[in-house]
């Protein structure tokens, strides 16, 4: 029989765990047809989200568990997760309860129809504030305007992948990760499953909204070069404009005679371009900083404990 994997990165979620395991168990239990495992990513967790883990594998044998040395972010358990899945394919979901189990099956008969990658697709987004929602779709849009490849709106990182998307993951090792983008770009068959988001179990979402804005930064910087093109087509929109403005005075001082006011001027002109100087260079080293952590080579994640499922 073909064998399943479903991941779960997690982190301080220990109250969302038997709830997840038990909704997990009854959706495995239904499909008699495969063979299941459910691997969780531990990824430095400061409660007792390994235990609760170390608990359900005593009485399961499905469980395989990755304990992380520390905290490296989702995206690099993901890719964790990655490099230990076993499945044929791979169900990538949350541990808050927020991705429903019940979709699992609907991505199975997708799969077993020849799809590679299938994705959840939010219907809605849940208890979200206006202006990250706002924020979201503009991100969403600024990525699809500049990005080479499709980066899907409203799918995030619930998805069946089949083994040979596993296998491609596994080659892309890049430190900054954005691997909503790395769906997109190593390509495969997909197909969409519409699913409602439900609420958090338990506690609260560890993206901060400057988390959320490094992430975003991220995947412009991981997706598109575009930053790096559009400060060079304002530079030179700029330095066209303030050659025409020169003509245009010297022009009014030799034909008209008036004198050109000069300090006020000069002020603005100096704090205007000041002002896209320093964020031209912040652009440019946003890539700078991104090339000097990958040069480094260092590895993405480091495992503390492993606990293989039993054969």
């Amino acid at each position: 029989m073909r064998k399943i994997t479903i991941l779960v990165p997690c982190y301080n979620e220990q109250e969302s765990l038997p709830p997840l395991y038990e909704s997990l168990t009854m959706m495995a239990d239904s499909q008699c047809n495969y063979v299941w495992e459910f691997l969780f990513i531990n990824d430095g967790s400061t409660d007792n989200t390994l235990q609760v883990i170390k608990h359900y594998r005593e009485k399961d044998s499905r469980i395989s568990y990755l304990d992380l040395s520390r905290n490296f972010g989702k995206e690099c358990a993901m890719l964790a997760g990655f490099d230990y899945a076993k499945g044929d394919a791979v169900v990538i979901m949350d541990a808050d309860l927020q991705h429903p189990t019940m979709i699992i099956p609907q991505m199975i008969t997708k799969w077993e129809e020849g799809y590679d990658d299938v994705y959840g697709q939010r219907i809605n987004r849940g208890k979200e504030s206006w202006s990250r929602k706002i924020l979201t779709r503009l991100f969403y849009y600024i990525l699809q305007k500049s990005a080479r490849y499709d980066v899907l709106p409203n799918v995030g990182d619930f998805r069946l992948l089949d083994a040979k998307c596993i296998k491609a993951l596994r080659r892309l090792r890049e430190n900054e990760r954005y691997t909503k983008g790395m769906y997109a770009w190593i390509g495969f068959r997909k197909a969409s499953v519409l699913y409602e988001t439900h609420e958090r179990y338990a506690g609260h979402t560890s993206f901060t909204i400057w988390g959320l804005f490094k992430l975003a930064l991220d995947g412009i910087t991981s997706s598109t070069m575009f930053p790096l093109r559009l400060s060079t087509i304002i530079g030179l929109i700029v330095s066209v404009l303030a050659f025409l403005y020169i003509i245009y005075m010297l022009l009014k001082v030799w034909f008209v005679g008036e004198p050109v006011a000069g300090h006020p001027t000069l002020i603005i002109t100096i704090m205007f371009m000041g002002g896209l100087n320093l964020i031209f260079l912040g652009i440019v080293g946003e890539y700078l900083g991104r090339i000097f952590m990958e040069t480094k080579n260092r590895p993405v994640y480091l495992v503390n404990e492993y606990n293989e499922m039993a054969q």
